[in-house]
């Protein structure tokens, strides 16, 4: 999971995108087994980081297929903050799908990572209708903006979620 964060931070995502997703693979079969057993669960941060080299890669297909994964197993991430970051990086996948510039859509960079150059993939999915992928960002947002209805308005990746739902509207 560090091997693949360092690798998008790398700066060269053509070549680094692949050895991150390869390098993710290996968790894989090991990522819902045992949870706890300490003060920190990790069981979904590798889900969690592919779904940001998928983001980074313009996958929004295979990024939103992760991100909905951690959504799906709440009991796994309890409270670990991934648990409310993947409602953002639902939206921000569903952006990107839908085709919205900015953070939030194709020009997304989890990392600081610079745009993959090419055609977005959507890892052998239909891909939903733009109107349809703006509406589930829309979606997504909202749940993430309800989980963090009582934060301190000045954190810095709320203010950005918020100017990335503005350009949804």
């Amino acid at each position: 999971m560090i091997r693949a964060a360092g690798l998008l931070g790398s700066g060269n995502p053509s070549r680094d995108v692949s050895k991150a997703i390869e390098a993710l693979g290996a968790p894989a079969p090991y990522e819902l087994g045992q949870f706890g057993g300490g003060i920190l669960s990790l069981a979904l941060y590798p889900v969690y980081v592919r779904a940001e080299v998928y983001r980074a890669a313009r996958q929004s297909a295979a990024a939103a297929a992760e991100f909905q994964k951690i959504l799906d197993h709440p009991g796994a991430v309890q409270n670990e903050p991934i648990g409310a970051l993947a409602h953002l990086g639902l939206g921000r996948a569903y952006a990107l799908e839908a085709g919205i510039p900015g953070r939030a859509g194709s020009q997304a960079r989890p990392f600081g990572v610079p745009a993959a150059s090419g055609k977005q993939q959507t890892a052998g999915k239909m891909p939903a209708l733009p109107g349809d992928a703006l509406d589930k960002a829309r979606i997504a947002y909202q749940d993430f903006f309800a989980l963090w209805k009582d934060a301190d308005r000045d954190i810095p990746i709320l203010k950005q979620a918020k100017a990335e739902y503005a350009k949804l509207q």
